[in-house]
């Protein structure tokens, strides 16, 4: 990628958003924003208490993060942002038009081993359900990329690069 983009790195939760973000920010040599910090406390609480986020409930979380991609455009960044639907991803790239999205894409009993394995987190493996029912993959008219989440961070953040190189060759 010669100029530098900002990317979203999206996907259910579990899927290694929080530790691909960063190895990847860092192979592009840009910075990284964790998504989950753009959350307003409220959206926290409903969610560590295991109740699925609505619609209202994301939209100010959405523009928080297209605000950064807007102010990383030209300078590149990387930032996660579980973007499941389609209408999610159009109000990123309407702040962010030139935004990028990686798709973290798994099997879901390897997902659910990973949310179990995590220590500290607010969002409950009960929620994985709800995430995989509201995914709505990338699709063709959309720039970006779906790569698979089995093997090491270092694995998947080499396909990563590998494929964002070759959709912007």
């Amino acid at each position: 990628m010669s100029t530098p983009h900002v990317v979203v790195v999206m996907g259910v939760a579990g899927t290694g958003k929080t530790t691909i973000g960063p190895l990847l920010a860092d192979r592009l040599g840009v910075p990284y924003a964790e998504g989950d910090d753009f959350h307003p406390p409220a959206n926290i609480a409903k969610m560590s208490s295991g109740t699925p986020l609505e619609d209202g409930d994301r939209w100010p979380w959405l523009d928080a993060i297209g605000r950064w991609a807007h102010g990383r455009a030209g300078l590149g960044g990387v930032v996660s942002s579980s973007a499941l639907k389609r209408v999610y991803r159009d109000r990123l790239r309407a702040e962010a038009p030139g935004a990028l999205f990686l798709h973290l894409t798994g099997d879901r009993a390897l997902i659910e081993r990973r949310m179990a394995a995590r220590k500290g987190h607010f969002m409950p493996t009960a929620l994985l359900d709800s995430q995989f029912a509201t995914l709505q993959p990338l699709e063709v008219d959309e720039a970006g990329v779906s790569v698979d989440v089995s093997g090491t961070p270092e694995e998947i953040t080499d396909r990563a690069v590998a494929a964002l190189r070759r959709l912007k060759s």
